[in-house]
């Protein structure tokens, strides 16, 4: 039996922030996207060749193309820089004619600012690696984002899609645990809330009480 387990990718180009969580084993991948790129104040073909030396797993980039043309032509150029390069394409007619085009060359495809579940059937029908719907910009328009991963995750098991559901825009750890119980391929996760995966109030009384207790003991009381 086939043991799949939920991926965490982690949506930064911050190369610190991916070497600390990678050292500890949890990074299988990374989304970058140009918001992301210039926040980390470099050229994007640097960062991301770095990135891909450090993360063996998918490596998301994207460009600003609007023409299947276009996005095509970009998505090759990124799939030279790295064997584990997967590019990003937008969520339209022309982005679903570019991942056809490009699947057909082998390369790896991530459909991104996707809302909705007839959006996510159209790009697993279109042959996209990764579809990547934002739970957290539809949370903000008062939609319920979780619950679109959930209609996703059921659709892609109705017809056997082998498009993998990457649940983006993370905002706060439930909506990764949401992701887990619905049963989502992959999280990716900005670093400020990776951090607080690992935290909650109750471990951090406890060890607090287990020091006093054992200095206490040291002391004969």
């Amino acid at each position: 039996m086939q043991v799949i387990l939920m991926k965490f990718f982690l949506d930064t180009a911050d190369v610190a922030q991916i070497k600390l969580y990678a050292s500890m084993g949890f990074v299988d991948g990374v989304t970058t996207n140009p918001t992301l790129i210039r926040k980390s104040g470099r050229k994007q073909r640097e960062v991301v060749e770095e990135i891909c030396k450090i993360v063996k797993g998918p490596v998301s980039v994207e460009g600003i193309g609007n023409s299947a043309e276009e996005i095509v032509k970009d998505g090759i150029e990124y799939a030279s820089w790295a064997k584990n390069v997967v590019v990003k394409v937008p969520m339209t007619l022309e982005g679903m004619r570019a991942v056809k085009m490009l699947s057909a060359k082998g390369i790896k495809t991530n459909v991104t600012l996707v809302f909705s579940p007839v959006q996510a059937l159209l790009a697993a029908k279109a042959g996209a690696t990764y579809v990547s719907p934002f739970v957290g910009r539809l949370d903000d328009v008062s939609e319920d984002g979780m619950a679109l991963i959930g209609q996703i995750v059921h659709i892609y098991k109705n017809y056997n899609f082998a498009t993998e559901v990457l649940v983006a825009s993370v905002r706060h750890p439930m909506h990764v645990v949401i992701a887990a119980l619905t049963g989502a391929h992959v999280c990716t996760v900005p670093p400020e809330v990776f951090g607080k995966l690992a935290s909650h109030p109750l471990t951090d009384i406890g060890i607090e009480k287990f020091a006093e207790d054992w200095a206490a003991s040291l002391k004969g009381k």
